[in-house]
């Protein structure tokens, strides 16, 4: 599933793409086929994201809301476009570029109000201006994990499990920690490592918690787990014990127990 900085890249990318075009909207797949109608000729005007959902913002007030989950993908292309592959449920069409969207959880056709509605069930977006000290206060008041608080989305949003894993590595905290027993200097290094991933991430389109120097070849050739410390790994590289991947919050998360005691 993508996290925070990769809708944040996506809304980038697809606002100097398409913005300030009249777009075409179909739905070769013809799941969204009615509330493409709804939108279609209409002058889109930029792409917004918050955590991990995405808003297309249309004159008229009208928006197309995406959460890509687990299976979403977007593919683009130059103008005019190959035939659609696989099921397309969104296919937005302008003058030089065309966007084509498959599989994902939420596509829909909405309102400001129900936009506002989403966002108001979320957490502080460090992307996005969210405030630390919103963070600090849910975490300081609840007595689950430190491995669950930071994967709920009411909490902080736009974190998912790559990002989890090496956080906690990186602070060298073990996961199960409540979050009541997480004092104010802990907390503020976990944001500052929080948003240098996250904005790492935004940087290059893609996760990337190694330095440089620990790479030794440039970050933007890094591709699969060499990005990352400990996600998917089964050596600690630092101590070189055995990576273990308990369930918290439903999400297998990798941590070292020799390291993050």
């Amino acid at each position: 599933m993508p996290e925070g900085h990769k809708t944040h890249f996506l809304a980038r990318q697809h606002t100097e793409l398409l913005g300030g075009q009249r777009l075409k909207i179909t739905s070769p797949q013809g799941r969204f086929a009615g509330e493409a109608r709804k939108v279609t000729g209409k002058l889109f005007e930029h792409c917004e994201s918050v955590g991990k959902h995405l808003f297309y913002h249309f004159d008229g007030g009208r928006l197309i809301h995406v959460h890509l989950g687990r299976y979403g993908k977007y593919r683009s292309h130059d103008v005019p476009p190959p035939t659609p592959v696989g099921l397309v449920r969104v296919r937005m069409l302008g003058q030089t570029a065309c966007l084509d969207l498959n599989g994902p959880t939420t596509c829909r056709v909405i309102d400001m109000q129900q936009r506002d509605q989403v966002i108001d069930k979320l957490g502080p977006d460090p992307l996005a201006g969210g405030k630390k000290a919103d963070v600090w206060q849910k975490i300081r008041e609840s007595q689950k994990p430190i491995g669950a608080l930071i994967l709920d989305q009411s909490v902080v949003a736009g974190v998912g499990n790559i990002f989890r894993a090496e956080l906690f590595y990186e602070l060298r905290l073990n996961p199960a920690t409540p979050g009541n027993a997480i004092d104010k200097v802990t907390f503020d290094r976990l944001w500052k490592s929080l948003l240098k991933m996250m904005r790492t991430g935004l940087k290059y389109g893609k996760i990337i918690t190694v330095s440089s120097r620990e790479a030794g070849v440039p970050l933007a050739t890094l591709e699969g787990h060499n990005r990352f410390r400990i996600y998917g790994k089964q050596r600690c590289p630092e101590c070189g014990g055995t990576i273990e991947a308990p369930k918290i919050a439903a999400r297998k998360l990798y941590w070292c127990p020799q390291c993050q005691n």
